[in-house]
């Protein structure tokens, strides 16, 4: 009996605060994010015409010219996988990085072949997540060419969509402006649209 009674209090302890922690707190949190920040809170999704396109939150795959490619990913065995979120690991002086560095930078100059810069480093290397849903302004102008030939565009008619995509920096002083390549290709295909295939589906 003494230790029934030595034990009630702690396990209507336990119980209070399950209830408080475990549901009541989650449950007035996550509706006052249906009810302020639905988007967000729903994974920042964009749909058009009843089909979710992606979200701005997480990077997709881009290959086709007609479209600006995303900065390379390590998550999953093919890259781009929401639900295997990792960088590569490697170590700065691998052989490994150093080989995979070099093949991306072969695959940007041909992919590219107008653009004869420097190539921007988010262009060669993987995000700590693999998801990064953006890259560089630096990034984007280098693939300018490619795609405005690919689209039959006039370059000035994409640095104006590359400036409308780019995200200035956190308060205004955190990290550098980045463009989200998913809205950037969304506004490409709203401009001049690409027949064979919607820009969820860019492989193709």
């Amino acid at each position: 009996m003494n230790l029934l009674r030595q034990l009630t209090p702690a396990l209507r302890m336990t119980a209070l605060l399950t209830l408080l922690t475990g549901l009541i707190y989650p449950g007035v949190v996550a509706g006052l994010c249906q009810l302020l920040f639905r988007q967000s809170a729903n994974g920042s999704l964009i749909e058009r015409r009843g089909q979710v396109l992606g979200s701005t939150l997480i990077g997709q795959q881009f290959t086709r010219p007609e479209y600006f490619h995303p900065r390379p990913s390590a998550a999953g065995s093919g890259g781009y996988d929401a639900t295997a979120s990792s960088g590569s690991n490697l170590g700065p002086t691998t052989q490994k990085l150093y080989d995979r560095m070099k093949t991306a930078a072969g695959e940007f100059r041909k992919q590219n072949p107008d653009y004869a810069g420097a190539i921007p480093a988010d262009a060669l290397t993987a995000s700590g997540s693999g998801l990064d849903p953006h890259i560089s302004v630096a990034n984007a102008e280098a693939q300018a060419a490619r795609v405005a030939q690919a689209r039959h565009l006039n370059k000035p008619v994409l640095d104006r969509l590359i400036a409308s995509a780019t995200e200035p920096r956190g308060l205004g002083f955190l990290g550098e402006p980045r463009v989200n390549v998913l809205r950037l290709n969304l506004a490409l295909d709203a401009l001049n649209p690409i027949p064979r295939a919607p820009a969820a589906n860019p492989a193709g």
